[in-house]
Order: C-alpha cells, then structure tokens, then sequence
C-alpha cells in the first residue's frame, strides 16, 4: 500500500466519521461513556476534531502534526469503542464481532496514520 493510498484512507475515514458527528449527534452520545459529562459537547468536540486533523493531512508541512494530533484523539476515542461493545445489544443492527474486531483495528488505525502522515525523509531524519 502505498503511502498516499494509505492517506487517502485515512483522510476518509476522519472527513466522514467528522461529518458524521454532526449529522447523527444521537447516535454518538449513545456511546459516550457515562462517566463522560457533556456529551454532546464530547461529540461534536471529538466531530470536530476529526474534520481538522483530516484537512490537515492535505497540507504537506504541517502533515505530521495532523498524524500526531489523529493518533491522540483515536487513543482518547477508544473507551467509547470498548464502551459501545459493553452496551451492544443496544446496536441490534450492527453484529457484536464487528464492534469485537474494531477495537484491534484502532492498532491498524493508528498504524496507518503514523505511517501516512510521514515525509519518507522528513521519518528517516
């Protein structure tokens, strides 16, 4: 895989699960964990994010910091993946081994957005 195949994906995966937040904000406070106040603000805080960190992918300069930046929120995101797991029958539609394989994924993720979001020279430096 290339590395702009890879951030294509990435850049995909952010720009529309950023969207997202906006446009199903229900959906996303339902796996906001409890212990987490404001979650609606969380939601569109996190949504937000995503919209910037994707944009940023597309600036060569500052790359690296948007990687950086998407690697952070995808840590700070995942007790809402491991928590909407713990509440699954409360996500009927979606089979309870895909929300089992998404939380290895976050790995392959951030992975993907490491290696992406690096100038071949700028890592080797």
């Amino acid at each position: 895989m290339s590395r702009s195949l890879a951030r294509a994906f990435v850049f995909a995966w952010f720009f529309i699960g950023g969207v997202t937040h906006f446009l199903l904000p229900n959906v996303f406070i339902l796996i906001v964990p409890p212990y987490i106040p404001y979650a609606l603000i969380a939601v569109y805080i996190s949504g937000a994010l995503e919209l910037i960190g994707a944009s940023m992918l597309l600036i060569p300069s500052i790359r690296h910091h948007a990687g950086t930046g998407l690697i952070i929120l995808t840590i700070l995101v995942s007790p809402a993946n491991i928590y909407m797991l713990q509440i699954a029958d409360q996500f009927p539609k979606i089979p309870e081994w895909a929300l089992i394989v998404r939380l290895p994924f976050q790995l392959v993720l951030i992975g993907l957005i490491w290696w992406s979001s690096r100038n071949p020279t700028f890592a080797n430096s």
